[in-house]
Formats: C-alpha cells, structure tokens, sequence
C-alpha cells in the first residue's frame, strides 16, 4: 500500500450539543458569567492547537477509538533501520496457540540425523564427487544471493515505519490527556523512549498538548457496524483511516495476522483501493463504484470484526 499516511478528507468526531447552547449563562450579579479555563481548552478548534512541539520532536498524539472505549497514544515514524522492534515474547507465551506454533517451528528447524551407518556413509561417498565444482557453484550462488540480500536490507532499513507508544507487544491507550502527560513524564519503559526526542517531549508535554488532528483520529468502534449497513452506506473516510492505523498499529505491535489480512491482493486490500478511487473522483470514481459492489458486505464485515479483535486483545489501557 506504500506509505501508511495517506490524508484523505477528515471526518471529526462530533461533540453532544449542550442544552440552550445559544442562551448566555448568567451569575447573580453582574450579566454573563466568563468561562473557565477548562471550557475554554475543550473549544478550541483542534487546528489552532499550537503544533510547534510535535512538529519539531516529530512525534504525534492519535486518539483511536474502540469497542471498549476511546483512549489517547502517541505515534512516530522513523526508519526502520534506527529502532528496535518491540519485545512480543511475554505477550506471545501468554497465548498458547502462538506458543504451540513457536514450538513447532523450533522442532522443524532441527538438523535431521541419520542414524543407518551404511547409509550414512554412501550419503559421504556421494559427497566426495566433484567437490571442487560443487563448492565454486555454490560460492558463486552465495556471493549473488548476499549482494542481492544487502541491497533488499538497505532499502528495508532506510524506510520509515510506525512505532507506537507501546511495551512489550501491548499498545498503551489512555483515556485522559493527563493521564498520558503523567506516564510520559513518569520514566516508566516504553518502545518510544529510544527515539533520541523523547527526553526532551518528557520535560516539555503537557496535557493541552494532546490534542491529535482529525486525520490522526480513528474510529475503529464503527467499522464494523458501517460495513454491515451495505454498499451505500459505506463511509470512504471512516473506513480508509481505519486502514491506515491498522496497518500501522499491526507493524509496530507485531501482528502478522492482521499484517496478512490487509496485504496486497487480499480481499480487503481491494476494498481499500476501491474506497480510495470513489475519493478521488472522475473515471477513476465510476470504477471504483463498481468495484465496490462486487465485494460482499458481509465478508468485509467479518474480515473487520478480526482486525478489530486482534488489536483490542494486545492494547493496555491506563486510567
């Protein structure tokens, strides 16, 4: 799919209407009472948040939504060459199909042995012919196959790849700007405390701080219901952004699973690229419309309802 962050056009999470938002609060004495601070902090269009602190640690604040509420993270991109993947071993040993499957990997791994002597030494007879040959085809292969290996590993580690504020394979969500301000600060272990800008965002964020920008807000609590609905029901927005964290939140965190369920040519892959067409209007729309409907709502459903569970199963939320 390329780069994760494609910004399309934004949808942004609606505010309940207050009662008599249009009548002015009085007080006893003097007409209109001022607001307070904190009312004034929850109005503030989230553009005209100071971005200057995030821009220049090149860190973001997203919020993401789901089934078991709405919580607030932080997220960066850096080449993957600079970061050490986050350590999935204690997640993975909690859950025994992976466990199951990591000991069967391990017994396929190990060096068959032979235990019939005749055999074994017609195995060294057949070994001994031509030996000078063998040994240059496969040197020649090898010198090919490394070169080849070092090209494809200085392409894989200049490009940039999410990272996530995240520990042990378990994504940190937390439910109030002050809460996460206050983790930060605290020093506690965390996959972005190896960016070389993290000390500095420690000593600087404050909770007003965390307000993410509509295109860093995700609804993955909708997904599901929205592609339920059909075809003509289908929000582009809601459901390309939810493709885009998904995929980001499957790589930081380790999740081949969800990884193979969003890849090149999977069925919902073809959704999103049929989604992104209808957005970019023209031809392009009128095809991607019609690709759309060949793809069965009920499918993409419950192709959604696993990504949505495999994510909400590895996040940690803090209070």
């Amino acid at each position: 799919m390329g780069n994760p962050k494609h910004t399309e056009v934004s949808v942004a999470r609606q505010s309940p209407q207050r009662p008599d938002a249009d009548e002015p609060e009085l007080d006893d004495t003097t007409g209109p009472a001022e607001p307070d601070e904190a009312d004034e902090a929850d109005d503030t269009p989230r553009a005209t948040v100071d971005r200057s602190l995030w821009e220049e640690l090149r860190i973001e604040p997203v919020e993401i939504a789901l089934p078991a509420g709405t919580g607030f993270t932080l997220r960066a991109y850096r080449p993957a060459g600079s970061l050490t993947p986050t350590d999935v071993t204690e997640r993975d040993q909690d859950d025994p199909f992976l466990a199951r499957r990591q000991v069967i990997e391990e017994e396929g791994d190990e060096s068959v042995v032979i235990l019939d002597e005749g055999l074994a030494e017609e195995f060294a007879d057949s070994d001994d012919e031509e030996p000078s040959r063998r040994r240059r085809d496969a040197d020649a292969d090898a010198t090919d196959d490394d070169e080849e290996g070092e090209d494809a590993t200085d392409e894989a580690d200049d490009e940039e790849v999410p990272v996530f504020l995240s520990h042990r394979g378990k994504l940190l969500l937390f439910k109030t700007p002050e809460s996460l301000v206050n983790f930060v600060r605290s020093g506690a272990p965390n996959d972005l405390s190896q960016l070389d800008s993290w000390h500095e965002l420690s000593e600087r964020v404050k909770p007003a701080d965390i307000v993410p920008l509509d295109e860093d807000t995700y609804e993955l609590d909708l997904v599901v219901e929205n592609l339920r609905g059909g075809h003509d029901t289908w929000d582009s927005t809601l459901l390309i952004e939810a493709g885009e964290v998904a995929r980001d939140l499957s790589y930081a965190l380790r999740l081949p699973a969800v990884l193979d369920m969003l890849s090149a040519g999977s069925s919902l892959d073809d959704l999103d690229e049929a989604l992104r067409a209808t957005v970019n209007g023209g031809l392009g729309a009128f095809l991607g419309r019609r690709r759309l409907k060949k793809i069965g709502a009920q499918t993409a459903s419950l192709g959604w309802r696993t990504i949505v569970g495999k994510i909400s199963a590895v996040v940690d939320w803090r209070d």
